[in-house]
């Protein structure tokens, strides 16, 4: 009988349409003129299956259990290939921290090959530290199990939060050490290797398009726009199926909507991507690349979790729509060749702020329960309360889920109060005059929720179901991550189980929804992570 693995037969979309690097020959270079390098995943000692995405694999044609198919853990290693896999890096370039990087390139990421879903959508098969590729420039194309891991879980919390995301199939420990400093201090240490399976429609990021504008190769440009519009932006080709300048604006016009929309759903759970480059922005408008992210604890719009990060604040919660536009202004400087009009393209970049904006505003409206926007009173009702947040260290998630609980009817402050307490970090912040700002607010919230003419019980549920009660915590992570280093994988499968009902009650999983203990605000992993991994 044949593995199960067998009936996934991959197919080379990306590699078939476009331009392969002419040498194929191992070893780093510049790759010129070419969208992505033939390469092989790199032989490891002991692949070992450490978690596992049963409905993401449903959806592809495997066994939700994988112990039905013994064989998994080698090919998502890497060790082995599904039938049809021709597996590639693609070439890219990028801005980082605002400053042009040159050639960057999949550096540990090795794409498998296509294959559509049961829905019919194209997904894409990416191993993320399987080795080196000719963009690993001095680095070893390997993944550390610690980064693996947060990748892993943290791809499958925000797919069940509702955010726009890259997924994750599979977590394999490859049983080899990787030496990596954490904190760049000099002091490396080796530490257990892993390969994630992620999977999307397309990994094509911003940078992509950029590498090829920067040395004035315009023909491969086109090739990989026209490539992205005809397979993931399909509505948007003419009737006579040629692609003119409108086309691309209108291209353009849609990834900028589409990235306003995941950043506003980055606010509304207080997710902190810590890099946002402009290689790590998805053209889909997806969530990409989980590396030194956080999840915003205390309300602190200027907190980043980069350590890399920690002396600019680049990529802080509070920046992350502004760099977004800046990002987008890099990859309109890069195709102007294919629109060809500074002006319509300068007004798409506005379409993005305006529609970020709105989807702010609605956003915002929702996690207070106001059943929509009204500019003249919601404008300041909402400033108020996160000015109200910056003045007392507030969990971000766990307060405006209690607020959920406060009732439209009645005015017992104390009782307000004590219904918000857990998501206070130092009660004795609560001072007089904070407690009297806060009574104001919750007088004027009171009197706006009258206006919507619901119930309190009416307005919890349509609470609820913006405001998650769950999320990976860095903490919760970490401890995931100590225990599998030790050889326990049990807290990585309760973690997967737990975030795939964010927004639910799970009355067994109260511990999971509590704020950030007092050890974890400074530990290393807990709070601000390196990019090392």
């Amino acid at each position: 009988m044949a593995a199960s693995h067998d009936r996934l037969v991959l197919e080379p979309h990306f590699t078939g349409q476009l331009r392969a690097d002419a040498i194929e020959a191992p070893g780093t270079r510049q790759v010129r003129s070419a969208h992505f390098s033939r390469v092989a995943p790199t032989r490891v000692s002991a692949p070992e299956l450490l978690a596992w995405t049963a409905d993401l694999a449903s959806s592809l044609g495997l066994p939700t259990d994988p112990s039905a198919d013994p064989g998994l853990a080698a090919l998502l290693a890497g060790q082995e290939l599904f039938p049809g896999s021709a597996p590639y890096a693609m070439c890219y370039g990028g801005h980082q921290f605002g400053h042009w990087a040159g050639q960057l390139g999949d550096g540990r990421a090795i794409n498998l090959g296509e294959r559509r879903d049961a829905n019919g959508v194209l997904q894409t098969l990416q191993l993320k530290g399987a080795g080196p590729t000719p963009y690993s420039r001095s680095a070893d194309g390997w993944a550390v199990l610690r980064s693996s891991i947060r990748e892993f879980l943290c791809s499958e919390a925000m797919f069940h939060l509702g955010v726009p995301t890259t997924r994750a199939l599979s977590l394999v420990h490859t049983g080899d050490a990787v030496l990596r400093d954490m904190f760049y201090d000099g002091n490396a240490r080796h530490e257990p290797g892993a390969v994630v399976c992620r999977v999307a429609p397309s990994f094509v990021r911003f940078g992509n398009f950029e590498i090829f504008a920067a040395r004035n190769e315009v023909a491969p440009m086109r090739e990989l726009a026209d490539y992205v519009i005809r397979e993931h932006f399909a509505h948007l080709l003419p009737a006579s199926g040629t692609l003119s300048n409108s086309t691309y604006l209108a291209w353009f016009r849609e990834v900028c909507e589409r990235t306003a929309q995941m950043l506003v759903h980055w606010s509304r759970v207080g997710f902190v991507h810590g890099v946002m480059n402009t290689d790590n922005m998805s053209i889909l408008g997806l969530t990409i690349d989980y590396g030194p992210y956080g999840w915003l604890e205390d309300y602190d719009p200027s907190w980043t979790p980069n350590t890399t990060d920690a002396g600019g604040r680049r990529y802080a919660f509070g920046n992350q729509a502004q760099i977004g536009l800046w990002n987008l202004l890099k990859l309109a400087n890069a195709i102007l060749p294919l629109v060809e009009d500074v002006e319509a393209l300068q007004e798409a970049l506005g379409f993005f702020s305006e529609i970020y904006d709105r989807g702010w505003e609605t956003m915002m409206a929702a996690k207070l329960g106001l059943g929509s926007w009204v500019e003249s009173t919601d404008s300041a009702l909402t400033a108020e309360w996160l000015q109200i947040l910056g003045l007392a260290e507030t969990d971000w998630t766990l307060v405006h889920r209690r607020l959920a609980q406060v009732p439209i009817a009645g005015g017992d402050f104390e009782s307000d109060l004590a219904t918000l307490a857990p998501a206070y970090y130092r009660s004795e912040q609560c001072t007089p005059a904070y407690r009297e700002r806060l009574k104001t607010w919750l007088a004027a919230y009171r009197q706006r929720l009258r206006a919507d003419d619901r119930s309190s019980a009416e307005r919890r549920q349509a609470m609820d179901r913006v405001n998650p009660k769950y999320v990976l915590r860095n903490y919760l992570a970490q401890l995931a991550i100590d225990a599998a280093e030790q050889g326990d994988r049990v807290p990585i499968e309760r973690l997967q189980a737990l975030l795939r009902d964010p927004y639910g009650e799970q009355p067994d999983q109260e511990s999971y929804a509590a704020r950030r203990p007092d050890w974890a605000r400074n530990r290393a992993g807990c709070s601000m992570l390196s990019c090392s991994s």
